[in-house]
């Protein structure tokens, strides 16, 4: 029997000596034939997977996460990468192979966790970093298409958030002023920082005689690991002799975040007796104290957790008899404020450290207008159109 000649550019396959069928595809040499493979057209096209690993999903994400990801952004990101990947992907997709990864197993699973009670920001948190994770599979030609990018994602819809009113503002401040770092909350609720941003301040910040301070780094959350050498059967966090492996702050690199803030009078005197306060414990604590130059500390001198700050601020709103509302809500009320007060939009921006590019919709979702100032804008607006002209609207 004689074989013909196979075309150029097409697959063969042939018993081996070895017992083993081989599969040859000859890649570089475009085929002009109409009976072409899969395999051959992927390779005609550029898309032709990388040979090597057969990766799962749990494999590959676990990979990118630790020795991609986490090399290359920054704390709090890989920490939500960490949570999206861990606690969310692999326990629903982990056995898939990569390759076979479609987009419905994705919009399926998305459901899912909704219904188990995820909410739609978790849900979309997954699915941003399903869909980074899988794009440097497909930039190291792991996949010859990203799955996460065609598949439908979690329907967003932007949380609307009532601030606090200007009252509520004050009777919160009168709880504070009865407690330890009370102008933490009261810079908080006047210019809006982030509570990164506040945790983060110095005093070498702070410029009493200008009226100033300057925004240019953020408080990190700490990360544990044991000191026991994992032998107290415990979480690393509540190890008693825990280790925290990160750094403590992180400097901005984003102009827009970092920014001079002028600062009312009435909260620089707040910040004077603040360090007149923090001199006597510094006194008081004597060898514990730690000296490392921040504005807000423990009472050794160490910088805020993050995580005992969140949980002050939820006392400070029961202690006041107010809504229970996220640390960021303080924040939101800042905002609020400054544009109900008219301040151009230009230091409104400066203020609240908003990028360029997302400045107008933020400044539309914090301009929550109070009933009070919808009110004024009525009266402004029937006084235009019926005082000048003499007339009065129809009764009834």
């Amino acid at each position: 029997m004689v074989k013909s000649r196979q075309p150029n550019g097409a697959s063969s396959i042939h018993l081996g000596k070895d017992g083993y069928w081989h599969g040859y595809v000859t890649v570089g040499v475009k085929d002009n034939g109409k009976a072409v493979r899969a395999l051959e057209q992927e390779r005609d096209a550029g898309r032709v997977r990388k040979a090597g690993q057969t990766w799962t999903v749990e494999s590959w994400l676990t990979h990118w996460v630790e020795n991609i990801a986490a090399v290359h952004v920054s704390e709090n990101t890989i920490d939500g990468y960490r949570v999206a990947v861990y606690h969310h992907l692999i326990p629903g997709l982990g056995a898939h192979r990569l390759t076979k990864l479609e987009p419905e197993h994705l919009e399926r699973f998305y459901k899912k966790m909704q219904d188990s009670g995820s909410s739609a920001g978790t849900a979309h948190q997954v699915h941003r970093t399903v869909r980074a994770a899988l794009n440097e599979a497909k930039r190291r030609r792991h996949l010859t298409e990203n799955p996460a990018t065609i598949a439908k994602p979690p329907r967003l819809e932007e949380e609307e958030v009532v601030p606090y009113t200007v009252e509520e503002v004050q009777l919160l401040l009168e709880v504070t002023n009865r407690q330890r770092n009370a102008a933490r909350w009261v810079i908080a609720l006047a210019l809006g920082l982030r509570q990164g941003e506040v945790l983060g301040l110095k005093w070498t910040d702070v410029d009493f005689e200008l009226g100033v301070l300057v925004v240019h780094r953020g408080r990190l959350r700490p990360r544990y690991q044991h000191g026991c050498g994992g032998t107290c059967g415990r979480k690393p966090g509540y190890c008693p002799q825990k280790v925290n492996i990160r750094r403590e702050t992180k400097d901005t690199k984003s102009r827009a975040r970092r920014r001079p803030i002028g600062v009312p009078d009435e909260l620089m005197k707040l910040l004077a007796l603040h360090r007149d306060e923090q001199d006597r414990e510094r006194s008081l604590a004597r060898d514990l104290w730690v000296e490392k130059g921040y504005v807000f500390t423990s009472p050794t001198g160490e910088p805020l957790n993050p995580n005992t700050d969140h949980h002050k601020w939820k006392e400070l709103l029961e202690t006041a008899g107010l809504r229970d509302g996220r640390l960021h809500d303080a924040r939101h009320t800042a905002g609020t404020i400054l544009l109900i007060l008219g301040v151009p939009d230009t230091v409104v921006d400066a203020i609240m450290g908003w990028e360029p590019g997302q400045s107008s919709r933020m400044r539309r979702r914090y301009q929550h207008l109070t009933n009070r100032v919808l009110m004024d804008t009525a009266d402004k607006v029937g006084g235009l159109l019926w005082t000048r002209s003499g007339q009065r609207p129809p009764a009834g």
